[in-house]
């Protein structure tokens, strides 16, 4: 976080931040509170291991967020999807905010809706769709990630420089304005800038 708070003194950006933080370790306690005291601060991600959202000791550092105003982003695959849903449930006062549309496979797109379906029916989960390299081929995931959250719980993301393996960032975005060309104005600001000014409480 050093070098982020000396990007925002020298440029003024990022306007926010998410912070690294493993939920199971001894000392996540005092990383959380240390990241919860930089006001750019709103969540915390991690990439749980298969079981891990079910853990005591891992629920126990999870349990602190809400209380310090922290959301939780979650990058995990879809087949994580239904720990997922027992802690949103089980947390309701915490947002959960899902990475990369769950990385969905093409190979197994129903199997992906219907984990994703039962995780977008609790209120407090929201999705950014991203990662999905070159976005026009990904049509039906990106109308089934906003047809499950709702307009007012999805977002673009870019997922860059990695993207740039697949993709310019500029190719990503034409593919988002291409899929949404058919929504309203109050729509597309709500997917492409609203939402993320709300949920990540941006100035």
């Amino acid at each position: 976080m050093l070098f982020i708070e000396k990007l925002r003194r020298d440029s003024g950006f990022p306007t926010v931040a998410v912070a690294q933080a493993w939920l199971d370790r001894a000392d996540f306690a005092g990383v959380l509170d240390a990241h919860a005291r930089r006001s750019f601060v709103r969540g915390i991600r991690h990439k749980p291991r298969p079981g891990m959202m079910d853990d005591r000791r891992w629920r126990a550092g999870y349990r602190r967020l809400a209380p310090l105003g922290l959301h939780f982003e979650l990058q995990a695959p879809w087949r994580q999807l239904d720990e997922a849903t027992r802690l949103a449930r089980d947390f309701s006062d915490t947002l959960i905010v899902l990475n990369h549309a769950g990385l969905p496979s093409d190979g197994a797109l129903p199997a992906w809706r219907g984990a994703l379906s039962e995780f977008a029916a609790c209120p407090n989960t929201a999705i950014k769709i991203s990662g999905l390299g070159t976005v026009t081929r990904k049509r039906e995931v990106v109308l089934a990630a906003i047809e499950l959250f709702g307009v007012q719980r999805a977002m673009f993301a870019s997922n860059f420089p990695v993207d740039g393996l697949c993709a310019s960032f500029d190719s990503i975005y034409a593919g988002f304005d291409q899929i949404t060309r058919g929504f309203s104005a109050a729509e597309r600001r709500a997917l492409f800038h609203d939402n993320a000014v709300r949920l990540y409480r941006m100035k």
